[in-house]
């Protein structure tokens, strides 16, 4: 198992939330994600083509080897799964750049498969992702479609807003890092001076 710089989220281990198991993609996961996927309404607002298993199986190799092929990029990819029923509901991913916090952004994105849309899954996963990013010092981004409103809605949920910004035709919403305070250091009274 790779290491990775302090502040860097690791992309070979999940988390649970309330009600998700997120799990770190794998290729394993082609064969489950391909049918929940296989919709074109899921591309409605990001372009393209939902891919076949053989086209998600290459893809989902390629994800998994966490790093993009110059080494600039770490892929943190996770599948979604419900809880209570174990069911996959969707993916999650965050682009971060390797070299940490101080050169970039962490840019996140998800994908909530239609039958499990509207339940909060999406909304849930992304607030705990955008969450830990921030704490660890990370500003986040996603690039929004201006007429998505469901995920508009995630992203406000996720503690993310909207900004000027266009890029190739989607809004940029974005939030600072949580910037840790100092304690501060107590100080002791001093007795009134003697006069």
């Amino acid at each position: 198992m790779r290491t990775y710089p302090d502040k860097m989220i690791d992309p070979e281990r999940g988390w649970r939330t309330a009600r998700l198991e997120l799990e770190p993609l794998t290729q394993a996961h082609a064969g489950e994600l391909a049918p929940i996927l296989d919709d074109p309404t899921l591309h409605e607002f990001i372009g393209g083509s939902p891919l076949s298993e053989p086209a998600l199986l290459d893809r989902y190799a390629r994800l998994q080897t966490r790093r993009s092929p110059d080494g600039g990029l770490v892929w943190a990819n996770w599948a979604l799964r419900a809880r209570d029923t174990g069911t996959a509901v969707g993916t999650l991913q965050a682009t971060l750049p390797a070299s940490g916090p101080d050169t970039g952004s962490a840019e996140v994105a998800w994908v909530v498969a239609r039958a499990a849309q509207g339940l909060g899954y999406a909304s849930e996963a992304a607030a705990s992702l955008v969450g830990r990013l921030r704490e660890a010092g990370w500003a986040v981004v996603a690039h929004i479609h201006p007429d998505h409103t469901a995920s508009q809605r995630v992203a406000r949920a996720a503690g993310l807003a909207p900004t000027d910004d266009l890029v190739d035709g989607e809004v940029r919403w974005a939030a600072p890092p949580i910037v840790s305070r100092s304690p501060r250091r107590s100080r002791t009274a001093r007795p009134p001076r003697s006069g």
